[in-house]
C-alpha cells in the first residue's frame, strides 16, 4: 500500500490550474474516466523506462522533513485559499466544487488516478502537441490552455492607457498589465494620492502610465489570473498580468543571478548621475544601478519617475555583490552580435533562466514541428514551429539545427509543472534575439541590421488591410495555413490564418496538395493582427470577414459618413429614450445621443427608430481608451459633404473659418458648441446674435444645430472661440472714413477679386468697395465684359464714382461709366431729390423692369420712373424694352411730386410724345380684341410654324411652340407639324401681333404695319381657359423642364424656341448622350423638331437661356476636373487643331488636348487631318492633374470604342510599364542642343542623347530629326531621378532593327571572304575600292595583276571611280591596316554556279550562259573582251576563251553577272530543247534550253472553282474578294486550313475577318466569334478560350455568346465547363431575366447531367428573376421538360400543368401544350395497355376543354383536333369518333340557341 500512496504523488500527478472556475469540471472528469496511463493532456504515453523504488521514495519521503509539495504547489495552495476566504467574506457562502480538492491534490487513491477525458474534441486534437521523434518531449508552444498562474512569459508593449499597459506575447495571446501590479513603489504613490484625497486631474497628472511606459518595450510578466468576461462571451479571454519585479524575478537571490542574463527592475530613486533599482529579489538590501551612460537614447533621465519598471541586461557585478549593473539599452540586448554577444551559458541554479534571457542550447532533437534542446545538459527547452522558424520559412529545421549543434535562443516562456519542475519555451527568430527598441527609440547610428530588426517587428501594414495576392506557403492540415504577403517595399511578410478562419464553412483538415487551399495558392486575405513576439500576421481568409466594412473601432474614422442598423434603443428621459445602439459591423457598435437624433426634437423616438432598422450615420468621435464610438444621425451633419466643414482636430483651425456644431451645454453666459472628435468651442453670449439676447436658453436649445464663425483658436491649449455673427465689424479709422464719403464723389481702389459679375475692391481710405460687370462700360453688355477681361487682380483703378454707400455689408457701390463720371463732373448728376429739376436731362441707370416701366437710378440710390408710355417709340415691343440692368440711360425729368418725393421722366423726343396717343388709338381701333378666340384655316405648314387665315382675311401664324400643351401631345418629334393639313380649320386665340420684319413678338397695342400678321395660340389649354401672357424669361426657373423646337443650328449649338418671344440654345455637348447623332445634326435635329429639355442657366440681364436634353442628374453644373475620374469616356467637341494635337472642349470651361501618341492605336495612322473643327468625338480621360489643372485624353479606339483591332503601339500609361530592352514607337516632341525628346504617351516622354540618334558619324546630326517625326527606339535606362524616373533609348538601328548588320571592322575581315564595294580611285598599277558596311570606312587595293586573268596593263581601261563590284579579300594586315583584294572571275565561280542553281529552281528567272573554263574572261569584274575568242596567258600560250560543254550537261544560269554569252533578242531559244551548237560561233557554246524557260499553257480552272468550290488559299481570296462580308466563306477557309493542320493560320483568319467584314454585320461577326471558340475549344487551351469568349462579349450581344460557348462545351463533352458557364450566366443580373438561359440551364441539367434535383430547383430561383407575365409560360416549359427527357416525371409535369389550368383555366395556349405533351408521349409508348392509358388522358383533357366556356373559334380549333386525335393516333375508334361529333352538333345548337355568336 505504501509503493501505491507513493506512486500517487510522483511527476505522473495530473496537471491543475489554480482557477476556481474550472475545478468541479476538472473533478467530475477525474471521477467519470478509466484509470489509463495519459499524459496531461489526456493523451496515453508510450511506455517510459521503469523508475528505481529509491527515486520514488525520494520523492514520497523528502529528507529533513521537507514537504512533499513543490513551491508552486504552496503558491497554488495559498492563491486559492484567499480566494475561497474572499469569496465567503462576501457572499456568506462556501466556495464552490472545492468538497474533494484536497483529496485531488494530495494523492488520494481517488485522486491518485490521472485524468483521463472520454473523448477527445477536434479542438483539442488541434492544439495536441508535436512530439519529438525519439526522446520524450514533446513540443509546446504558448496558449492560453496552458497558460497557469504563475507562468512568466516575456511581452512586447503594444499599447498604453491611463488604467493599464497591452503585453503582446507568443502565439498571438495579450495580456493586460493594470496599473496596481507595476511596482510596490507605484502602488505607495497611487496610496499617498488617495490619502491625501487629491484631484482626479492631479492623479491623472502624477501617475501617466503613457509617461511611464512606451509601445515597443520589452518586459516580463507573470501571468496572476486568467478567465473571461461573461458579458462578452466565452470568446473574449482575459489574461491579466504583473510586471512587479518581486513576482517576476521568481524570488531569485543575489547569488543566482548571473551577468548577461536579464532582469526586471523599478526605479526605487533617480540620482545626478543615475537610477537605483529596485529588483525584487529574496534579498532586500541588494540593488541595481544604471548610469546615467547606460541609459541609451530609448530613455531620458529627467523623465524617469520612481515606480517606473525597465527590463534591464545584467552587465556587471559590485565587489560586495550588493550592487548590480544594469542597462535598459535595447540594442545591447542582441544576441546577434559576434563580439561578446549576451549570452548565458551557466548558471548555479536553474532558476536563473527566465523569460528574456538569451542561452546557449544544444539542440538535442529536430524535427519539422520545431526542435528540443537543453541548456547547461539540465534545462530542457522547446522552440515551437514558429518560433524555430519552420512555419513561416518552411525551411527543413532538421538540417539547419543539428543534432549535437549549439545555437543561441531566447526564453520566451516557462510553464510550471505538478512537480516543481518548469517546461521552458525558447524562441530561435532574429528579432527575438535582437530583441530590438521601436525605430523611434533609434539612435542615428544604429547599424543597418539594428534598423532592420526594428523595422520588422514594427507593424509595417495596417490591420484590416485588405490584402488582394496572399500566397499559401505551407499547410498544417489540422491548425491552419502559412502565407506570405506583398508588401509595398518589395518584401514579402509572413501571415498565418487559423482553420477557423479559413472559410466560413467548416474546415476539419486542410490538404496541400488539393482543394483551394493548396500550396502555391492565391487567395484573398484581411489582416486581424499583428504578434510583434511572433513577428507574424494573423489573417482571416473567411468571406464574412472581408465583407465587413469596420473591423475595430481604430478602422472608423471621425467625420466617415457610415451605414448601420439599430441594435437597441436606450430607454430612459423625458422623451423615453436617452440614445440609441446601432450596429455598424460585426463586433463594432456606436451611440447615438438622444440631441444627435434629430435637427428638431422628437416627441416619439421610438416610432422612428426600431430594432433592426437601417440607418446612415456620420461619426462624431471615438475614444479608442474607453472603446466608445459617438454618431450623429442629424442631416444637417450628415448630408454636409463639405470636408472643410468637418472639424476632427484642433490643428489646422484657423480664424475665420465656418462650419456646423452641436450645443452640448447652454449657461447664461454661453453655449459650449460640440463639433468632430475633441473639438469642442465656446459660444459667448455677445456672439450669440446681431442684438441683445438676455438669456440664451430663450433663443437655444440643447442639441441644435449652429452655424460658427472661429473667432479664436488655440490648438496647444485646445481652446476655441466661435461666433454666430457676421464678420463684417469696423475699427475707428473706417468708420470715420465711413461718415465722411459723400456719394458723388471719386474713389481709387486696388483690385481684390475678380468674379464673372462684380469687381472687389479696397479703397485707398480702408473701406471694400464693389464695382458692378454694369458698371464698367457705357453701352452694350459686351464692352463690359471686355472691361472686365482687361482687369487683373492687384490692379489700382482709378477716379471711380461713389454711387451709393450699402450700410448692412459696409460696402460702396461705385461705377466706371464715362457718363455718370461726366455728369458727376459737370455737377449733373442726381444725388438727392432737391436735385430733381422738372425739364432737366440727366443721366442714370437702369434699376428694375417691370410691366409698369423702367426704374433708373442715380446716386445715393435715388431712383426715377418711366412709365411704358414714355419709353422710347424703338423701344416699345421689345422684351424687356431692350434694357438690361445696370444699362446707361438719358432721360427727361417730365414731373416731379414733391409731397410724395417721386418724379417722372421720359425718354421720348417732344414730336414722339406729341404724337404717340392718338396713333396708337387709331391703330387698336381696326384690329382683333387681345384675348379673343376665333376659328383660323391653315394656309401653308411650314416647318416652324402654320401659317394660317382668320375670318376677316387677316393673316396670322401659329408658332409651334403655341400649339401643343405637353410633351405627349407631340406625336412625331421630328416633324410635329406634319399632322396639319392645309385648309384644316383650328380654334385660336390672339395674343398679339407679329413683326414679320424683325422677326420679334409685339404686343397688340403695337401693330406697326397697314396689315398686320396676328400671333395666335392653338393650346386647348389657352384656347379654351387660359390666359393671354406668353412665357417670359421672369417665369423660367432653372431645372424646370420645358418642350422647345429646334429654330436653326449654330456652329457650336442649337437655337430652339419655348415660346414665340423666348429663344434659348443648347450646346451642342448637351443635345444628346449619343455621339453618333450629332454628327447629323440636321438629320437628327432637323428645324421643327420638338425637344424635351431642362433649364440649364438663365440670365434675364443679356437675355440668355441655356438648355440642356442630356438625362444627367445636374443639369445646372458644369462639367469639372473633380467630376472626371480615369477610364471615364465621355463626348467632346473639337475646337482646335494644329499639326502635334487636336483640342477637345468637354464643357464650357473644361478642355484638353490629345497628342499625336493618343490619336491612334497604330501611330503610323494618327493624322490631326483627319479631324475637322467642331466634330464631336468621344475622348477617354487617362488621367486627372487636378494641382496643375491638366487633363489627359485619348481618341485611341482601343479606349473609346470596343474595338477588336490588334493595338500596334500600346499605351504607355506610367514609366513602370517600360523595360529596358523593350522596342517603343514615339513621335519627337523637341530637339535641343543635348539631344532629342520622344513623346511616348501624354504623359510619358524619353530622352535621346545625341551618341543615341545613329550608328554613323553624321555632323549634321540635327538634319536626321524633325520635330513630329515618328520613330522607333529601343529602351535603354530606366534611371530614377529627383524629378522621378528618366527614360533613355536609342534610335540606332543597330538597336531596333531586327536584320540589321553591324558594320564590319577590320578584325572582321579575313581572307577568302567575298565583299561588295565601289571603286574610289583608279590607277594604272590597279584600283582603290571602298568595302560595303564597314566603320570606319575601309579601302582595299587591288593590284592589276588581281583584276583579271590575263594580263592587264592599265586597270583605268576597265574600271572607272564609282563602279560597283564585287572583290575577294586576299590578305589582311591589321598592324599596317592594309587589305588586298582581288577581281578575278574565278574567284566567284563556285558562288556564281550556287547562285545560278538557286535562281534555276526557285524563282525561274536569270540567264543561260556557257560554263566558263578556268582562265575564262573575267565577266564578274566587268572586263570587256575585244577578242571573245582567244585571250593570251601570262606565259604567252593561246588558250581557247571558253570551253564547250557536253550537250547532255545542262548549263548553268547565273543572275546576270557576265553578258557576253546571252542573246538578248530571243532567236537563240528555239522550239526544239535540243538544238545542236553551231560551228560558227567560236565564242560560245549553243546555249541549252532551261526547262521553265518556255512558257507553259495555262489553264483556265474558274469553271472547277464554281463547281467544286474553293479547294486552295488562293482560290479562297479570289472568292472573299468578291464576298468580304460572308461569314461562311470565311469558317470554311479556316476549316481548310485546320484540315492542313496549321491552326494559328486559322487564328489569324479568324481576326483578319472580324476586321475585314462591315460593323453592321453583326450577324456575321457573331458567326465568326462562334467558330474562333469552337477552334479554341477544340484546339486551343482554356486561357485562351477566355480570352477569345472576353473579347466577343465586348463586341457582341454578351447573353448569345455565352449561351454558344455552352453549347459549345456541351458538344465537346466539357460538362464542367458548360456548368460554369450556365453559373456564371444566372449569377448575372441582366442575363438571368430571360427565361431561356433558365429554361437552357435546366434542360442541360436534366438531359445532359442526369440530375432531375437540381434541374428542378431552378425554377424556383428563376420565378424570382424573370419578369412577373413571364411566370406561366416558363413554369409551363419546365413542366414540358418532364415529359421530354428520359430523366423526367410525366406525373410531376402533370401536377404542374394542373396547377397552371387551375389558375388560368381560359389560358387555350397552356391547354394545346398538356395537350400535345400527351399526344406526342402516346407516340412513344410501346405496350397497348399503356397506350390505352394514355389515350384516355388525351380524351379527358379534351373533354375538360370541350366542357368549359368556349369561343366558336377555339371550340372549332378543339372540335378539330379532337377529331383528327380519333381518326388517327386514338386507335380509329369508330364510336369515339362519332361522339366527337355528336358533342361538337350539340356545342353548334347550344351556341345558334343562345345567341352567343357564330362563326
Amino acid at each position: 500500500m505504501a509503493q501505491v500512496k507513493r506512486k500517487a504523488v510522483t511527476e505522473e500527478r495530473p496537471n491543475k490550474k489554480s482557477k476556481s472556475g474550472e475545478a468541479p469540471q476538472d473533478i467530475k472528469a477525474e471521477k467519470a474516466a478509466k484509470p489509463k496511463r495519459t499524459d496531461e493532456n489526456g493523451e496515453r504515453k508510450p511506455k517510459a523506462p521503469v523508475k528505481s523504488i529509491l527515486q520514488r521514495e525520494e520523492r514520497a519521503f523528502p529528507r529533513g522533513g521537507a514537504s512533499v509539495l513543490t513551491p508552486i504547489e504552496h503558491k497554488q495552495i495559498k492563491a486559492q485559499a484567499e480566494h475561497d476566504v474572499l469569496f465567503e467574506q462576501q457572499t456568506g457562502q462556501k466556495a464552490p466544487g472545492r468538497e474533494d480538492d484536497d483529496g485531488a491534490l494530495f494523492g488520494d487513491e481517488t485522486g491518485a488516478v490521472p485524468v483521463v477525458k472520454k473523448h477527445k474534441s477536434k479542438k483539442h486534437a488541434k492544439d495536441a502537441l508535436a512530439k519529438v521523434p525519439g526522446s520524450g518531449i514533446r513540443i509546446q508552444g504558448l496558449s492560453y490552455k496552458t497558460l497557469v498562474i504563475g507562468s512568466q512569459v516575456l511581452g512586447y508593449v503594444t499599447a498604453v492607457t491611463g488604467k493599464d499597459v497591452a503585453l503582446a506575447m507568443a502565439n498571438n495571446l495579450t495580456g493586460y498589465v493594470p496599473i496596481t501590479s507595476i511596482s510596490q513603489v507605484l502602488n505607495q504613490r497611487i496610496e499617498n494620492l488617495l490619502a491625501e484625497d487629491d484631484t482626479k486631474e492631479d492623479e491623472e497628472e502624477d501617475i501617466d502610465l503613457k509617461a511611464l511606459f512606451h509601445v515597443g518595450q520589452w518586459l516580463r510578466a507573470t501571468v496572476v489570473s486568467t478567465g473571461s468576461d461573461p458579458s462578452e462571451g466565452k470568446s473574449k479571454r482575459h489574461i491579466e498580468l504583473s510586471i512587479d519585479p518581486q513576482n517576476v524575478n521568481g524570488g531569485l537571490d543575489a547569488d543566482n543571478l548571473v551577468v548577461n542574463s536579464m532582469i526586471q527592475a523599478s526605479v526605487r530613486s533617480v540620482e545626478d548621475h543615475g537610477l537605483v533599482m529596485d529588483l525584487g529579489l529574496s534579498s532586500s538590501d541588494v540593488k541595481g544601478f544604471i548610469s546615467k551612460k547606460e541609459l541609451g537614447v530609448g530613455y531620458e533621465l529627467e523623465k524617469m519617475q520612481e515606480g517606473q519598471v525597465l527590463m534591464c541586461l545584467v552587465t556587471g557585478k559590485g565587489s560586495n555583490g550588493k550592487v548590480f549593473k544594469l542597462s535598459p539599452d535595447a540594442l545591447r540586448y542582441s544576441a546577434l552580435v559576434t563580439e561578446k554577444p549576451p549570452v548565458v551559458s551557466e548558471a548555479p541554479t536553474v532558476e536563473a533562466f527566465l523569460p528574456g534571457t538569451a542561452v546557449q542550447i544544444l539542440v538535442t532533437e529536430s524535427a519539422a514541428g520545431g526542435i528540443a534542446g537543453k541548456v547547461m545538459g539540465m534545462v530542457e527547452t522547446t522552440a515551437d514551429l514558429v518560433h524555430s522558424g519552420a512555419g513561416v520559412k518552411d525551411l527543413d529545421v532538421s538540417k539547419k539545427y543539428k543534432l549535437g549543434s549549439k545555437v543561441k535562443g531566447r526564453i520566451i516562456w516557462t510553464l510550471p509543472n505538478d512537480d516543481g519542475s518548469r517546461r521552458v519555451g525558447v524562441s530561435l527568430l532574429d528579432t527575438m534575439l535582437a530583441l530590438p527598441p521601436p525605430i523611434v527609440k533609434l539612435p542615428e547610428n544604429a547599424s543597418p541590421k539594428q534598423k532592420l530588426h526594428a523595422a520588422e517587428v514594427s507593424q509595417s501594414m495596417a490591420l484590416s488591410t485588405i490584402i488582394n495576392d496572399a500566397t499559401v506557403t505551407q499547410v498544417l492540415p489540422e491548425r491552419g495555413l502559412f502565407l506570405s504577403l506583398p508588401s509595398s517595399s518589395g518584401t514579402t511578410l509572413s501571415a498565418f490564418a487559423h482553420i477557423s478562419q479559413v472559410s466560413d464553412k467548416r474546415i476539419d483538415v486542410l490538404s496541400s496538395s488539393s482543394g483551394s487551399h493548396k500550396l502555391g495558392s492565391t487567395h484573398k486575405a484581411r489582416i486581424i493582427s499583428y504578434n510583434p513576439v511572433d513577428n507574424i500576421y494573423y489573417v482571416a481568409l473567411k468571406e464574412s470577414v472581408l465583407a465587413q466594412t469596420f473591423l475595430r473601432l481604430e478602422d472608423l474614422p471621425v467625420g466617415e459618413v457610415v451605414s448601420g442598423t439599430v441594435a437597441r434603443l436606450i430607454l430612459g428621459g423625458k422623451s423615453g429614450i436617452t440614445g440609441i445602439l446601432v450596429k455598424l459591423s460585426e463586433g463594432v457598435t456606436g451611440l447615438v445621443p438622444d440631441v444627435h437624433l434629430s435637427d428638431v426634437q422628437l416627441q416619439h423616438p421610438e416610432r422612428k427608430f426600431r430594432e433592426g432598422f437601417p440607418i446612415k450615420a456620420r461619426v462624431l468621435s471615438v475614444d479608442l481608451e474607453k472603446r466608445h464610438v459617438r454618431l450623429t444621425l442629424k442631416k444637417s451633419l450628415v448630408n454636409d459633404d463639405a470636408d472643410a466643414t468637418i472639424w476632427k482636430d484642433y490643428a489646422g483651425l484657423e480664424a475665420g473659418m465656418e462650419s456646423k456644431g452641436t450645443i452640448v451645454n447652454l449657461l447664461p453666459a454661453g453655449a459650449a458648441v460640440q463639433f468632430f472628435g475633441n473639438v469642442r468651442a465656446w459660444l459667448p453670449v455677445a456672439e450669440m446674435g446681431e442684438g441683445f439676447i438676455q438669456d440664451p436658453k430663450q433663443q437655444f436649445r440643447l442639441g441644435q444645430t449652429i452655424n460658427a464663425r472661429i473667432v479664436s483658436v488655440n490648438a496647444e491649449t485646445q481652446e476655441m472661440k466661435v461666433s454666430c455673427k457676421q464678420h463684417d465689424t469696423f475699427d475707428d479709422a473706417q468708420q470715420n472714413a465711413w461718415d465722411d464719403l459723400a456719394c458723388g464723389s471719386f474713389v481709387d481702389g486696388t483690385v481684390t477679386v475678380k468674379g464673372g459679375e462684380s469687381v472687389e475692391l479696397d479703397l485707398d481710405n480702408g473701406l471694400r468697395g464693389v464695382l458692378k460687370l454694369g458698371h464698367l462700360a457705357d453701352g452694350e453688355t459686351l464692352k463690359s465684359h471686355s472691361a472686365l477681361k482687361r482687369i487683373r487682380v492687384s490692379q489700382k483703378l482709378t477716379e471711380l464714382l461713389v454711387l451709393n454707400k450699402l450700410e448692412r455689408s459696409h460696402q460702396i457701390l461705385l461705377s466706371n461709366k464715362p457718363s455718370l463720371l461726366k455728369a458727376a463732373k459737370d455737377r449733373t448728376l442726381l444725388r438727392s431729390f432737391s436735385d430733381v429739376k422738372e425739364g432737366a436731362v440727366v443721366a442714370g441707370f437702369v434699376r428694375n423692369i417691370t410691366s409698369e416701366g423702367v426704374y433708373v437710378e442715380f446716386a445715393n440710390g435715388l431712383v426715377g420712373l418711366v412709365p411704358k408710355s414714355l419709353v422710347g417709340s424703338d423701344m416699345v415691343g421689345k422684351p424687356a424694352f431692350g434694357l438690361v440692368e445696370n444699362q446707361t440711360v438719358r432721360a427727361t425729368v417730365l414731373s416731379v411730386d414733391t409731397v410724395r418725393q417721386r418724379f417722372v421722366l421720359t425718354m421720348r423726343e417732344s414730336s414722339d410724345q406729341a404724337s404717340a396717343a392718338p396713333k396708337s388709338k387709331a391703330a387698336v381701333a381696326d384690329t382683333l380684341a387681345m384675348g379673343q378666340v376665333t376659328t383660323a384655316t391653315i394656309a401653308s405648314v411650314k416647318s416652324t410654324q402654320l401659317n394660317v387665315r382668320l375670318p376677316d382675311g387677316a393673316p396670322g401664324r401659329l408658332d409651334v411652340s403655341e400649339i401643343f400643351d405637353s410633351w405627349e401631345d407631340v406625336i412625331n418629334t421630328k416633324a410635329p407639324l406634319q399632322m396639319f393639313k392645309p385648309n384644316e380649320e383650328l380654334k385660336v386665340k390672339v395674343l398679339g401681333v407679329h413683326d414679320a420684319k424683325n422677326h420679334r413678338f409685339l404686343p397688340i397695342s403695337h401693330r406697326q404695319s397697314k396689315v398686320p400678321t396676328y400671333e395666335l395660340s392653338a393650346k386647348p389649354s389657352r384656347v379654351q381657359h387660359g390666359s393671354e401672357d406668353l412665357l417670359s424669361l421672369d417665369d423660367i426657373k432653372v431645372g424646370s423642364s420645358q418642350v422647345v423646337f429646334v429654330n436653326n443650328h449654330g456652329d457650336n449649338c442649337v437655337w430652339v424656341s419655348l415660346s414665340p418671344n423666348v429663344r434659348g440654345r443648347i450646346a451642342l455637348m448637351d443635345l444628346s448622350e449619343d455621339v453618333g447623332k450629332l454628327q447629323k445634326l440636321e438629320k437628327n435635329f432637323p428645324v421643327g423638331s420638338a425637344l424635351r429639355v431642362k433649364v440649364k442657366s438663365v440670365d434675364i440681364a443679356t437675355g440668355r437661356l441655356d438648355f440642356t436634353a442630356t438625362s444627367g442628374k445636374d443639369h445646372t453644373a458644369a462639367l469639372t476636373l473633380a467630376d472626371l475620374s480615369t477610364g471615364m469616356v465621355i463626348p467632346g467637341r473639337v475646337t482646335k487643331i494644329t499639326e502635334r494635337a487636336v483640342t477637345v472642349q468637354l464643357s464650357d470651361s473644361l478642355a484638353g488636348p490629345v497628342p499625336l501618341t493618343e490619336l491612334s492605336d497604330d501611330f503610323e495612322q494618327a493624322n490631326t487631318g483627319l479631324y475637322n473643327r467642331n466634330d464631336i468625338v468621344r475622348v477617354c480621360v487617362l488621367g486627372v492633374d487636378i494641382p496643375n489643372k491638366k487633363v489627359f485624353l485619348s481618341l485611341r479606339p482601343s479606349k473609346v470604342l470596343s474595338s477588336s483591332l490588334p493595338v500596334r503601339d500600346p499605351q504607355v500609361n506610367t514609366v513602370s510599364q517600360l523595360i529596358a530592352g523593350q522596342l517603343v514607337r514615339g513621335f519627337i516632341k523637341h530637339v535641343s542642343d543635348r539631344g532629342v525628346i520622344v513623346s511616348l504617351s501624354s504623359r510619358v516622354d524619353a530622352f535621346v542623347r545625341i551618341s543615341d540618334l545613329s550608328d554613323r558619324y553624321v555632323k549634321d546630326w540635327k538634319s536626321l530629326v524633325e520635330v513630329d517625326q515618328l520613330v522607333t527606339g529601343r529602351v535603354l535606362t530606366l534611371e530614377s531621378g529627383s524629378g522621378g524616373t528618366n527614360v533613355q533609348i536609342s534610335l540606332k538601328a543597330s538597336q531596333v532593327d531586327g536584320n540589321y548588320k553591324a558594320p564590319l571592322i577590320i578584325h572582321d575581315l579575313a581572307a577568302g571572304m567575298v565583299v561588295t564595294g565601289k571603286v574610289r580611285k583608279v590607277e594604272d598599277f590597279g584600283a582603290f575600292i571602298d568595302i560595303d558596311n564597314t566603320l570606319p570606312k575601309l579601302s582595299g587595293l587591288c593590284h592589276r595583276s588581281e583584276v583579271a586573268s590575263k594580263r592587264v596593263e592599265d586597270v583605268r581601261k576597265l574600271y572607272s571611280e564609282g563602279d560597283i563590284v564585287k572583290a575577294k579579300v586576299l590578305s589582311v594586315d591589321v598592324e599596317k591596316r592594309k587589305i588586298s583584294l582581288g577581281l578575278k572571275a574565278q574567284y566567284f565561280a563556285e558562288s556564281a554556279d550556287a547562285e545560278e542553281e538557286e535562281g534555276d529552281e526557285d524563282e525561274m528567272e536569270g540567264v543561260q550562259v556557257e560554263e566558263e573554263s578556268e582562265d575564262g574572261g573575267d565577266a564578274v569584274g566587268g572586263v570587256e573582251l575585244e577578242d571573245g575568242r582567244e585571250v593570251v596567258s601570262d606565259d604567252g600560250e593561246e588558250v581557247d576563251a571558253m570551253e564547250i560543254v557536253d550537250e547532255d550537261e545542262p548549263t548553268l544560269a547565273t543572275t546576270g553577272l557576265k553578258t557576253s554569252g546571252f542573246d538578248w533578242t530571243g532567236d537563240a531559244f528555239e522550239d526544239d530543247k535540243n538544238v545542236g551548237v553551231s560551228d560558227s560561233e567560236p565564242e560560245t557554246s549553243a546555249p541549252k534550253k532551261k526547262k521553265r524557260s518556255k512558257p507553259e499553257i495555262k489553264v483556265d480552272m474558274t469553271g472547277d472553282l464554281d463547281k467544286y468550290g474553293p479547294r486552295s488559299s488562293s482560290d479562297f481570296e479570289r472568292q472573299l474578294l468578291g464576298q468580304p462580308n460572308n461569314s461562311s466563306l470565311w469558317i470554311q477557309y479556316m476549316a481548310f486550313q485546320l484540315q492542313l493542320g496549321e491552326v494559328q493560320a486559322a487564328r489569324d483568319l479568324a481576326e483578319r475577318a472580324l476586321r475585314t467584314i462591315h460593323i453592321r454585320e453583326t450577324e456575321e461577326k457573331a458567326n465568326l466569334w462562334i467558330a474562333w471558340m469552337n477552334l479554341e475549344v477544340e484546339y486551343g487551351d482554356e486561357e485562351k478560350v477566355e480570352e477569345v469568349f472576353t473579347r466577343a462579349c465586348e463586341v457582341s450581344d454578351g447573353l448569345e455568346m455565352h449561351g454558344k460557348l455552352a453549347s459549345i462545351y456541351i458538344a465537346s463533352g466539357k460538362y464542367g465547363r458548360a456548368e460554369d458557364i450556365f453559373e456564371k450566366m444566372i449569377g448575372n443580373k441582366a442575363f438571368r431575366a430571360s427565361p431561356d438561359v433558365w429554361l437552357n440551364y435546366a434542360t442541360f441539367l436534366l438531359n445532359t447531367m442526369k440530375d432531375p434535383p437540381r434541374a428542378r430547383a431552378l425554377l424556383s430561383r428563376a420565378l424570382q428573376s424573370i419578369p412577373a407575365n413571364e411566370h406561366r409560360l416558363l413554369t409551363a416549359k419546365f413542366a414540358a421538360l418532364e415529359f421530354h427527357s428520359s430523366e423526367g416525371d410525366s406525373e410531376r409535369g402533370r401536377t404542374i400543368f394542373e396547377g397552371l389550368i387551375t389558375e388560368w383555366p381560359k389560358w387555350s395556349s397552356g391547354w394545346d401544350m398538356w395537350t400535345d405533351l400527351e399526344i406526342s408521349r402516346l407516340k412513344s409508348l410501346g405496350e397497348e395497355v399503356d397506350k390505352m392509358e394514355a389515350r384516355e388522358r388525351v380524351r379527358a383533357l379534351f373533354g375538360r376543354m370541350v366542357a368549359g366556356k368556349m369561343k366558336p373559334r377555339r371550340a372549332k380549333f378543339v372540335f378539330k383536333r379532337w377529331l383528327e386525335f380519333e381518326e388517327g393516333g386514338g386507335g380509329g375508334e369508330k364510336r369515339e369518333v362519332e361522339r366527337v361529333k355528336g358533342l361538337a352538333r350539340g356545342y353548334v345548337e347550344g351556341v345558334k340557341k343562345g345567341g352567343e355568336g357564330e362563326e
